[in-house]
């Protein structure tokens, strides 16, 4: 997401570090890198061109401090302008009404029908909400098996009907959720283009029936400049809240996520960032110019473990490591915890200055956890709680067991040791600082 954009920005921030203060002459490059790469990334030149004349304006006017360097200035200029450009707070969902409605609505193939589960599914997890799903696609039958076969995956109901009328079932969906204390309702609209009027006019009826609290356009990432002319024409059409970007886990330059909401006032909800269910992130302008500057999301790491990981359990295993009776019990404990977590190459992505140390290119095979599991699952209780028991006759045992090697066993054990060692030493106190 945003690595090309982010490394040119981030090399051209790097042509200042040394520099004794910060003048024009010395900026210039500098400026000259991030117009072409916020350019390339297919960033409205309206917007670029302001970006640029902000931030020479503000990196010129500012005293650089005793305690700070002049790249670190700049830097922090630069953050806040991109903060700025993609909304400076965080845009939030209505949830108050009962029950909440919300229309999404988009061009074909933006990815809507998949983010219609993604987000009844992220306001069951996130917000406590019992979601509906409404079948509105009337014109694509697939669409319709689609939104009930991902339904079905969720375990989320789906209203649909054999009909034509959208307005008719979207009546219909309106009582049944009463009826059934569903407490948000997300109608699922059929792909169109914004200057189809027959189209855009069975929207607006929709939405003069329905009175959603948010009427959401779902955008493909990789449209590029023409997203903003699109988002313009849904929004003169209907009272758009919101927009969410999808794709933005594929090969995208990511230049509509800094023009969409300077251009057009609407601001992004949510982003896409996965073809899972689970794949749907909240958008926060401060986060993302932080991952865009290879600053990390070390917030995003932090709620994630939370949403997976067992806070009794994390203060039961650090007693235990306190009193040295960590054993790979509890490792299996903590290898089945960090599989919650989903793919570790997006986790790691996160971490500060993943870019510049190439973590963001690895590939960690999710085989290898599989196999460290069945290495540990083919001990005995006991050798797993004691695992200075195991001999060679033991070893050979488990690697059978597990259809691995010996030496993998070996290792395993090894670094169980190593991470052993290096826990004592934190709990206890004496880890060196680095």
């Amino acid at each position: 997401m945003f690595e090309y954009m982010g490394d040119r920005l981030t090399n051209a921030i790097k042509n200042i570090k040394g520099m004794g203060k910060i003048t024009e002459s010395n900026i210039n490059d500098a400026i000259r890198e991030i117009r072409m790469a916020l350019l390339e990334a297919d960033v409205n030149y309206t917007v670029v061109k302001e970006f640029i004349n902000n931030v020479k304006e503000k990196a010129l006017g500012t005293e650089v401090m005793n305690s700070l360097k002049p790249d670190e200035v700049f830097i922090k200029i630069v953050k806040d302008e991109l903060i700025e450009l993609l909304g400076t707070d965080a845009a939030s969902l209505s949830l108050d009404a009962k029950p909440n409605k919300l229309i999404l609505v988009g061009l074909q193939g933006s990815g809507k029908t998949t983010t219609a589960g993604k987000l009844a599914n992220y306001l069951r997890k996130k917000q406590s909400k019992k979601p509906l799903l409404v079948a509105l696609d009337v014109y694509r039958p697939a669409a319709i098996d689609q939104l009930i076969t991902i339904g079905k995956q969720l375990n989320i109901e789906v209203f649909s009907k054999d009909a034509k009328d959208v307005l008719e079932i979207a009546r219909e969906a309106l009582d049944y959720a009463k009826e059934n204390n569903y407490d948000y309702i997300i109608f699922d609209t059929a792909g169109r283009l914004h200057i189809d009027s027959n189209l855009m006019d069975e929207l607006k009826n929709l939405e003069d029936l329905i009175k959603p609290e948010e009427v959401i356009l779902v955008v493909d990432a990789m449209m590029g400049q023409d997203a903003i002319n699109v988002i313009k024409g849904f929004n003169e059409a209907l009272h758009l809240t919101g927009c969410i970007l999808t794709k933005l886990d594929g090969n995208t330059k990511g230049g509509v996520a800094l023009s969409v909401r300077h251009l057009t006032n609407i601001p992004i909800k949510f982003v896409g960032d996965s073809e899972k269910l689970d794949g749907l992130q909240e958008f926060h302008p401060t986060r993302m110019a932080e991952r865009i500057l290879d600053m990390g999301d070390i917030i995003s790491i932090a709620e994630k473990v939370e949403s997976v990981i067992d806070e009794d359990e994390v203060k039961n295993q650090a007693k235990r490591m306190k009193k040295g009776l960590y054993d790979l019990e509890d490792f299996l404990t903590n290898l089945k915890q960090i599989r919650k977590l989903g793919p570790l190459e997006k986790i790691i992505g996160l971490l500060p200055q993943a870019r510049q140390m190439g973590l963001n290119n690895i590939n960690i095979n999710p085989k290898d956890m599989a196999h460290i599991e069945a290495i540990v699952l083919s001990m005995t209780k006991e050798e797993r709680r004691n695992p200075d028991i195991l001999k060679a006759s033991r070893k050979q045992r488990i690697a059978q067991g597990s259809g691995r090697s010996v030496e993998e066993v070996n290792r395993l054990l090894k670094q169980f040791d190593m991470m052993k060692q290096m826990m004592k030493k934190m709990t206890s106190g004496n880890f060196p600082n680095f």
